[in-house]
């Protein structure tokens, strides 16, 4: 396979008004000549401007990460039982969250979170379309329709003004995605699901100890939803996490995802309530409490490096770093994300210019493709069940307002970087602006 061509998996598995200015008064930064002294582009036959190793992912410290799991394994115990627990407790104390109830995976713990809050048949939930397919996939296996709200291109989340629109007497939910690790606007989210009636269940599977206004996300709706998968901040190979304050709703989150057994203040004889099984095992609790202990310090420092590239590629033309809005007050960066605008490259497409980042050195991706254009999305909604379930009227109502056309053009600009490249140093983010300038001010050797 073409290295170009790489799947965000197997990227991930590898590894502004400020520019316009720029163009407007002919000048460029102080440090515009880096690209020319570097010379031909290595995608052109020159010489890379980085060829060290980035830091891998993930992290296993074999000295102090492996008693705990080599216990766990020599116990014979490896359903859910003590640690999980023990996980549950320093998880729910590390994210300010009164309960916390771990699962197979993120997937899941979305899927439990919805059933348990009642959505489900008839129900419409408001979501963006710049995800991952599971946030959307777990709408339609609990019954309802997902109608996508824009995206804001700035931040890359949902449009908070934008959601009102699309509102109907159907409506249940809110299900926000603090994607890429950076937090969306909660406070304009939380607003309009009061103002009318919705619940809010934050989709935080990649927002490990992201912060709104100094509260960690996946404590700002009903129910906050976690990702421990492999390429993960906080990894285990698969794993999830719900997040809560309401005990009778823990409880019945936890009675769902355990074949619906008593629990708490759920009662009654054998299996009290519809339920099914994605309990978490005991060795991959033990993995996330050996990953926790380096937790707030790497977070700090992908926060710090991030906050120096912004400032070293914000006046590149045609490099637009993402915007945190003013309510965070930290982000997890499990992504860093700009939007490459190809008109200031003498309209290279995006793939040219990743394929030449790549050359020197950069691991990058492109990011997300247009979900709610998917064969999967079509698919759905010409499923024998929705078609029984769902009059023409709503299906068709349903695709319409699926069109987004801002999601669209972010789609067609994004460029990523994967969160362990900010696990280095400031050195490693020269490199990466480096060879940004570099390409840019080669631009018309890949025209």
């Amino acid at each position: 396979m073409n290295k170009n061509d790489l799947t965000r998996r197997q990227f991930i598995a590898a590894a502004s008004a400020g520019s316009l200015a720029a163009v407007a008064s002919k000048t460029l930064p102080a440090y515009a000549n880096i690209g020319k002294k570097a010379g031909i582009l290595a995608i052109k036959g020159g010489r890379p401007v980085r060829t060290r190793s980035w830091p891998s992912w993930p992290i296993w410290d074999k000295k102090h990460d492996e008693d705990l799991v080599l216990s766990v394994l020599r116990s014979g115990v490896w359903s859910r039982n003590k640690v999980v627990a023990e996980f549950e407790k320093k998880y729910a104390e590390l994210m300010g969250a009164k309960r916390c109830l771990a699962t197979t995976n993120g997937t899941n713990a979305l899927l439990t979170s919805l059933h348990v809050l009642g959505v489900g048949i008839g129900d419409e939930v408001l979501v963006p379309p710049y995800t991952f397919i599971a946030t959307i996939d777990v709408i339609f296996l609990s019954g309802a329709l997902p109608i996508m709200v824009d995206t804001d291109p700035e931040t890359f989340q949902i449009n908070p003004d934008k959601i009102e629109e699309k509102i109907s007497e159907h409506s249940r939910a809110i299900l926000p995605v603090h994607i890429l690790g950076l937090p969306a606007n909660m406070d304009k989210i939380n607003a309009i699901a009061r103002k009318h009636n919705l619940l809010v269940v934050e989709d935080a599977c990649q927002a490990w100890m992201a912060e709104w206004r100094g509260k960690k996300c996946g404590t700002l709706g009903d129910l906050g939803c976690f990702s421990f998968q492999n390429s993960k901040n906080l990894p285990c190979g698969e794993g999830g996490a719900i997040l809560g304050d309401d005990d009778e709703i823990m409880d019945k989150c936890y009675s769902y995802h355990n074949f619906g057994r008593p629990y708490g203040s759920v009662t009654g004889r054998g299996h009290a309530i519809m339920g099914t099984k994605c309990r978490m095992a005991e060795y991959q609790a033990a993995i996330l409490l050996a990953q926790m202990k380096r937790l707030e310090k790497q977070t700090q420092t992908r926060n710090e490096n991030a906050k120096y590239l912004t400032s070293r590629i914000k006046d590149i033309p045609g490099i637009i770093p993402h915007k945190l809005y003013d309510g965070v007050t930290r982000a997890a960066y499990h992504l860093y994300p700009f939007r490459y605008k190809k008109e200031y490259f003498h309209n290279v497409p995006r793939s040219k210019f990743i394929a030449a980042l790549r050359a020197e050195g950069i691991p990058c991706s492109s990011g997300y493709n247009r979900i709610n254009k998917g064969d999967f999305f079509e698919n759905a909604l010409q499923s024998k069940n929705f078609r029984k379930t769902y009059s023409k009227k709503r299906l068709d109502r349903c695709r319409q307002l699926n069109y987004c056309p801002d999601d669209e053009r972010l789609c067609d600009e994004a460029v990523w970087f994967f969160h362990s490249i900010l696990l280095g140093t400031k050195r490693d983010m020269d490199d990466i602006a480096d060879a940004i300038l570099k390409i840019y001010e080669n631009r018309d050797k890949l025209a």
